[in-house]
């Protein structure tokens, strides 16, 4: 290949994965300070100057101690926890299927769906 050609190749594919990364999703400590900016942009739009400062302060925060590492375990320990919880409501509502009672059967199958749309969620904010 001559040099002039491999050198637009070259380029080509560095602007390529430029472009590529520029478009992938942001993720962790990235994505968590990037919603907290959005949503001072929104706040201060409304004029909104305490929810600002509030906002401000909580990127400060993540700024300083966010990690990546330490935001995965947070995320990972939520979902342990809602699991737990997912688990519970399931023995309470075996135990009212047991004992038949249609009043307490339907308001356990309630909070097991909102258990389980917890666990959903949690498991989806470890994507981000």
């Amino acid at each position: 290949m001559h040099l002039p050609t491999l050198l637009l190749l070259t380029a080509g594919l560095a602007l390529a994965g430029t472009a590529a990364a520029a478009d992938a999703p942001l993720t962790g400590c990235a994505a968590k300070r990037q919603a907290i900016e959005s949503r001072i942009e929104q706040a201060r739009a409304h004029g909104n100057d305490a929810q600002v400062a509030g906002l401000q302060k909580a990127l400060d925060e993540v700024k300083a101690h966010c990690t990546d590492a330490g935001l995965r375990q947070q995320r990972e320990d939520d979902i342990a926890k809602r699991r737990a919880e997912v688990q519970e409501r399931e023995a309470d509502l075996r135990e009212a299927q047991a004992k038949g009672d249609a009043g307490k059967i339907a308001k356990r199958e309630a909070k097991l769906a909102e258990a389980r749309r917890e666990l959903s969620a949690a498991e989806a904010e470890l994507q981000r």
